[in-house]
């Protein structure tokens, strides 16, 4: 008897994550037939071709798979279950002496490690993805690089950044950002101007910042100097992942990314909530996923028995759009409210784990 969970855990996982794959794969295919279809309008502006718009679409899919993956885990354990229950066979399982719970969490076995893959992929392949497509639309304008770096300003403790433009560069394994018209804003405690300094060139290297061509201005109580260097060290603690938040999505971000940025606004008093929003739904990630596929189980256990794959579809979408719009209330009244994005995102898994738990013991009464 020791060995008949791991053969059930077997048998029904073969069931669920085909399901789950076969949702995915259809859901996953439209969204990247739609995406391509729009990238055609752009073909030929600048020097965008079609192998650019084919590239970019595929390096989006990591990151398609991941959005998509929740919807799809529902309807895949729903169809799956379903097909279980149609042909008697969560009967024989019970009959053997498996419980409903226990059939769940065997459920919730299967999707676990398709779950992990995409918490690192949404980690490491689908930012990574997502960043190379945004290049690659770029070519559509010629500026549009210069212009994502323009006017970008960052604080660190009394001292302001400006950057006219710049770049991300790599040379072999050394990569580095690069900023150009640079100007430094120093106040003081009274918030008095107290320097200002123009390099042409400044760039962040592993030992810090290195400023080139530097002309500082002091104003002091009763006169005003101006000094030039070559090249100066910026002991700053402003770094790559400080100055991404201005230049790049949130989403496109690692979690230690968004969290060095979420400290550093705040830090700075900045508002950091648009990271920690994107933050906190990454850790949340796989409680989601699990909650909503255990949510949707107690329908395989009647009301789909003898339904078909239209009616647990329809139950599968029907169940993740009510979950995403909560959830996504839920995030937004956090923002609004200023309440921690922790509750926020714990509210909604929260809340379906309670109505399976409600539709398990009215399905047992």
């Amino acid at each position: 008897m020791k060995h008949w969970p791991r053969l059930h855990d077997s048998y029904i996982a073969r069931a669920v994550v085909a399901s789950v794959l076969m949702a995915w794969a259809v859901l996953l295919g439209l969204d990247v037939v739609l995406a391509f279809a729009g990238d055609i309008k752009d073909i030929g502006k600048g020097g965008y071709t079609v192998n650019h718009a084919i590239a970019a679409t595929g390096l989006t899919i990591p990151w398609r798979a991941y959005n998509l993956f929740p919807t799809a885990a529902v309807i895949g354990a729903l169809m799956g279950l379903g097909q279980l229950s149609a042909s008697s066979e969560l009967t024989a399982l019970r009959a053997l002496g498996l419980s409903r719970r226990r059939l769940s969490v065997s459920v919730a076995l299967s999707l676990a490690m398709l779950t992990a893959l995409m918490v690192v992929n949404g980690e490491t392949l689908a930012p990574w993805g997502e960043e190379r497509a945004q290049a690659l639309k770029s070519v559509r304008n010629k500026d549009l690089v210069v212009a994502q770096y323009s006017g970008l300003w960052a604080r660190e403790g009394d001292m302001f950044l400006n950057a006219r433009s710049g770049e991300q560069k790599q040379r072999g394994d050394d990569r580095w950002l690069e900023l150009r018209g640079v100007r430094l804003f120093q106040f003081d405690d009274a918030g008095r101007l107290k320097s200002i300094a123009n390099a042409s060139v400044a760039e962040h290297r592993p030992g810090g910042w290195i400023l080139r061509d530097v002309e500082r201005t002091t104003f002091g109580a009763k006169s005003v100097t101006r000094d030039k260097v070559a090249e100066e060290r910026w002991e700053s603690a402003l770094d790559e992942t400080a100055l991404a938040a201005s230049v790049t999505k949130p989403r496109n971000m690692g979690s230690g990314e968004l969290r060095g940025s979420i400290e550093y606004r705040k830090r700075n008093d900045l508002e950091a909530g648009e990271f920690e929003d994107i933050y906190w739904g990454r850790w949340f990630y796989p409680v989601n996923v699990l909650a909503l596929c255990l949510a949707a189980v107690p329908f395989a256990f009647g009301s789909l028995r003898s339904g078909g794959y239209g009616k647990r579809v329809f139950l599968g979408i029907v169940f993740a759009l009510g979950f995403w719009v909560l959830q996504l209330t839920s995030s937004q009244l956090a923002g609004i409210y200023r309440f921690d994005y922790r509750i926020a995102y714990a509210m909604p898994p929260l809340i379906m784990l309670l109505v399976s738990y409600l539709l398990f013991k009215r399905r047992s009464g």
